[in-house]
C-alpha cells in the first residue's frame, strides 16, 4: 500500500477523462456519484485536492467513498485522506474525528502512524500565541508523545519530537508571561510560584535562565537574600553566557551579596542537583 503522501500527490489520467470531460454541446457533465466505482470517486477526490485551492470538494468525495462503499479498501484510503483534507482546510475538530475513527477501525495499518500524527497536529497547529488556552498545548504534547512512543520508527516520530519540544517551551512561556505580570504588579509570592514551575518542571526549555533571574529579583524585593543568592548561584553555574546572569550579578553585587548558595529552601535542593550533575 502506497503511503498517504504519495497517494495525495498522484493525479490519475483516468480521473481527468472521467471527471473533467465535457459533453459535446458545452460544459462538463456532473455524473451521479452513485454510478461511479469507489476507485473512481476516490480519484476524483485526489484530483480535487491537487487542483482546487479549497479542499471542500475533496472532503466530499472522500466522505462519499466511505458512505457508498464502507467496507472497501478505498473507504479505508478515503478515511485517512479525508482527515488530511479536513486538516488542510483547518477543520481541526473534523480532522481529529476522522483520524480517530481511522485509528479505531484500522489500528494496525501502515497509515495509523500518520493518523495519530494528524490527530496531534490538529491540536499543535492551533497553538499560535502564548495567550491561548493551554489545554490545546497539553493535548498536543499528549498526541506527539503517543506518536513518539507508539511509532518510534515512523517518519513522523522525528517531527513529533521537534514539535513536542516547541509545545513544551510554549507552556514555559505561558508561566513566564504570568510570572512577569505578577512581578510587575508587586505580587512577588505569586510571581515566585510561576517562576518556580519553570525552574522545576521546564528546566530544559529556553526560559530557565530568565526564570532564575526573576527569582533573584522577586526574592530581593521580599528581603529573602539567601534564596536570591541561591537562585543566582544556579544561574551562574549553568548560564554564565546569558544576559540574565549579568543582570543578576549586578543586582546581587549592588546589595553586597554574592552568587553563592545560602540556607535551606527548594532552591537549595535544585542547587545540590546541579552540583551532583542531575540538573539537566
Amino acid at each position: 500500500m502506497t503511503s498517504v503522501k504519495s497517494r495525495a500527490g498522484f493525479i490519475w489520467a483516468a480521473v481527468i477523462a472521467a471527471g473533467l470531460s465535457g459533453c459535446a454541446g458545452g460544459g462538463p457533465k456532473e455524473v451521479p456519484l452513485e454510478s461511479l466505482t469507489a476507485e473512481e470517486i476516490y480519484k476524483r477526490g485526489e484530483l480535487a485536492l491537487e487542483t482546487s485551492r479549497k479542499p471542500d470538494s475533496a472532503i466530499r468525495y472522500f466522505s462519499e467513498v466511505e458512505r457508498l462503499y464502507p467496507y472497501s479498501e478505498w473507504a479505508k484510503r478515503s478515511l485517512i485522506m479525508q482527515a488530511f483534507s479536513q486538516h488542510k482546510a483547518k477543520n481541526y475538530e473534523d480532522a481529529r474525528a476522522s483520524a480517530q475513527r481511522y485509528l479505531d477501525l484500522y489500528p494496525a495499518e501502515e497509515d495509523a502512524a500518520y493518523a495519530q500524527y494528524l490527530l496531534a497536529l490538529s491540536y499543535y497547529d492551533q497553538i499560535d500565541e502564548v495567550g491561548r488556552d493551554q489545554g490545546l498545548t497539553f493535548q498536543a504534547l499528549q498526541g506527539m508523545r503517543e506518536v513518539i512512543e507508539q511509532y518510534p520508527d515512523s517518519e513522523y516520530a522525528r517531527s513529533s519530537i521537534l514539535k513536542f519540544d516547541l509545545a513544551f517551551d510554549h507552556l514555559a512561556a505561558k508561566e513566564m508571561e504570568i510570572g512577569r505580570y505578577y512581578l510587575k504588579k508587586g505580587q512577588y509570592t505569586a510571581a515566585i510560584n510561576r517562576f518556580r514551575v519553570v525552574v522545576e518542571d521546564f528546566q530544559t526549555t529556553t526560559h530557565t535562565a530568565e526564570a532564575l533571574h526573576r527569582l533573584v529579583e522577586s526574592y530581593l524585593a521580599l528581603g529573602l537574600t539567601a534564596e536570591a543568592q541561591t537562585a543566582g548561584a544556579i544561574l551562574g553555574h549553568n548560564y554564565q553566557s546569558s544576559p540574565f546572569y549579568d543582570d543578576s550579578f549586578r543586582l546581587l553585587k549592588g546589595r553586597g551579596l554574592s552568587m553563592e548558595a545560602q540556607g535551606e529552601s527548594w532552591l537549595s535542593n535544585v542547587y545540590r542537583q546541579v552540583i551532583q550533575g542531575k540538573w539537566l
